[in-house]
């Protein structure tokens, strides 16, 4: 039988098969996926061969079939290790926070970096605008300005409020759609909001550090009633860029990329080169010096601040 991976506790692999019933599957020996060193070889959106067992409950994962993309970072602490989030995505929202907790600008790009390396298209959600003073009005409006500039797409929305749910939902209809963003970024409350029938748990803010306490400890697909998926991530607390050759960073920043061609150098690195296209617009202000920190940052294989 053919299925989707929908959920995966680390013991048991949730497969959802094509006439829309659930199974409870282990997998088979020992897999590999293209060579990749990876604490998961099956990921939430992996499409799955399986057999049902003889106890007619429960089946066998025995074939992983070729993915079409797929958004993975450094697990942690350990540096050659990866973590799969998911596979076979059709777009990856990160959701950003300005308060409770303040989602960093190094996080936000090395995201879209990996995002866009792996050929998802990518967008900014920015939540909990119930939350904002004039400061953090003016705050969101240049942090829109300036990735939606680069070719991101940004929303702003308040999963409480339910300010511009509709029309996130318009968008996410009929696709697979990952959720990611830091642990009290609101993306389960967020996910309740855009269908009420989806209920995954929703933490607490610390009131000490103002930060979020994880609620999704695992990956999980969630089917929409408008129709389409969404992906709900376990907050993530930092995001490790790995298998990146840095001849590649340029081009995983597109405002940067489209100035490619006037540079001098067809292989410019934006750093040290004459007749840079990229430090002149970087002059001129056409190019964010936000964005230019973090490309150097990520460029240097600096640890995200």
């Amino acid at each position: 039988m053919k299925g989707i991976v929908v959920k995966s506790t680390g013991s048991w692999i949730t497969v959802l098969n094509e006439e829309g019933r659930k199974t409870d599957c282990k997998l088979k020996g020992q897999f590999r996926i293209r060579g990749l060193r990876s604490t998961n070889p099956v990921a939430i959106g992996d499409h799955v061969i399986f057999e049902i067992m003889p106890d007619k409950e429960t089946g066998l994962i025995t074939e992983i079939l070729e993915r079409e993309n797929y958004i993975i970072r450094k697990a942690t602490k350990l540096s050659k290790i990866t973590h799969i989030l998911a596979a076979n995505i059709d777009h990856a929202y990160l959701i950003v926070t300005l308060a409770l907790p303040r989602t960093s600008t190094g996080f936000i790009d090395r995201f879209l970096v990996t995002a866009t390396g792996y050929f998802i298209p990518a967008s900014l959600i920015f939540n909990k605008r119930d939350l904002y003073d004039p400061e953090l009005e003016e705050q969101e409006k240049m942090l829109k300005e300036i990735y939606t500039d680069a070719g991101y797409p940004c929303y702003s929305v308040s999963a409480l409020r339910g300010d511009n749910i509709d029309d996130l939902r318009t968008h996410i209809s009929s696709k697979v759609s990952l959720f990611a963003g830091y642990s009290g970024a609101g993306k389960s409350a967020l996910i309740h909001a855009l269908d009420p029938s989806i209920n995954p748990i929703v933490g607490e803010i610390s009131q000490v550090h103002h930060k979020g306490r994880h609620t999704t400890t695992f990956a999980e697909m969630y089917e929409v009633s408008s129709g389409g998926f969404i992906i709900d991530t376990p907050g993530i607390k930092e995001f490790g860029l790995i298998d990146f050759e840095k001849q590649e960073i340029p081009r995983c920043f597109p405002e940067m990329d489209r100035l490619l061609p006037f540079c001098q150098y067809a292989n410019c690195t934006h750093t040290h080169e004459p007749n840079c296209a990229v430090k002149t617009a970087l002059k001129t202000g056409k190019v964010s010096r936000l964005r230019y920190s973090s490309y150097i940052s990520i460029l240097n294989d600096e640890t995200e601040r």
